[in-house]
């Protein structure tokens, strides 16, 4: 299994960016789908989770109302609309394949298949 994220890029504060991730290998609808990012000197944090579904879906309170995560089953694709991006939100975003429950998946991401990331930087 492989992941693949794209679509992020620089953006001023106030823009949006919509990251896409491709699974190659199996079909998505296995797995739950999560996001993480890492800042500079930081470690990776969950942003966002995705249930296999999409009947549950899990935010970070930093991304709350801002982010929507969503997935195509049929193209073996997710997706994380970021909206409102702030200088906060550069980092490094990856997908990952996640596993446990879901509900506090954010707070210790655990993922059996995580692919290359891509950056975001937030700057004016």
């Amino acid at each position: 299994v492989q992941l693949q994220a794209s679509g992020g890029g620089l953006v001023q504060p106030g823009g949006s960016l919509r990251l896409s991730c491709l699974l190659s290998g199996n079909t998505l609808d296995y797995y739950s789908i999560g996001w993480l990012r890492q800042a500079p000197g930081k470690e990776p944090e969950g942003v966002a989770c995705i249930s296999s579904s999409s009947n549950f879906t899990f935010y970070a309170d930093s991304v709350k109302d801002r982010f929507l995560i969503s997935r195509d089953n049929a193209k073996n694709t997710a997706f994380l609309q970021m909206n409102n991006l702030k200088p906060d939100d550069t980092g490094v975003y990856f997908c990952a394949t996640a596993l446990g429950v879901l509900r506090v998946w954010l707070r210790r991401p655990a993922f059996e298949y995580r692919g290359q990331g891509t950056q975001v930087t937030v700057s004016s």
